[in-house]
C-alpha cells in the first residue's frame, strides 16, 4: 500500500476548524503542534520575526490525498498572507512501533 505525508502549517486560529474537517472526512490519526516561523508573512514588531502556527502531519494512503488537502485548504484559508502551506511527500515505509510490521508492505 502506498502511503504520502501530508504536512500543512496554518494559521493558529484554523487549527480547530481544520482537526474538526479531519475527523469528518475519517482520518484515523494526526498530529499537531505549535510551531514559530516566517514566510509568506512576517512580524516585523517581534525582533525574530517569528509567527506561532500550527503544524499538523497526517500519514495516509496515497488514494485519499487529495480529498485530505482539500479539506486542509477549505477550513484554513482566509485569504490573507500567513494562511500556510501544504506539503505532500511520499512514504517509502511506515512502521506500527507496536507490532514492528511495515504498513507500507501490508497487503490490501
Amino acid at each position: 500500500m502506498e502511503f504520502r505525508k501530508i504536512t500543512a502549517i496554518i494559521r493558529l486560529d484554523r487549527s480547530d476548524q481544520v482537526e474538526q474537517a479531519l475527523k469528518a472526512n475519517g482520518v484515523p490519526g494526526v498530529s499537531c503542534t505549535h510551531v514559530k516561523g516566517y514566510g509568506e508573512y512576517a512580524d516585523f514588531y517581534c525582533t525574530d520575526w517569528q509567527v506561532t502556527h500550527a503544524r499538523f502531519e497526517i500519514f495516509i494512503e496515497a488514494d485519499r490525498v487529495q480529498e485530505v488537502v482539500d479539506a486542509i485548504m477549505a477550513e484554513a484559508r482566509t485569504g490573507v498572507s500567513g494562511d500556510g502551506i501544504v506539503a505532500v511527500l511520499p512514504v517509502e515505509h511506515l512502521y506500527h512501533i507496536r507490532t514492528g510490521k511495515d504498513a507500507t508492505r501490508e497487503q490490501d
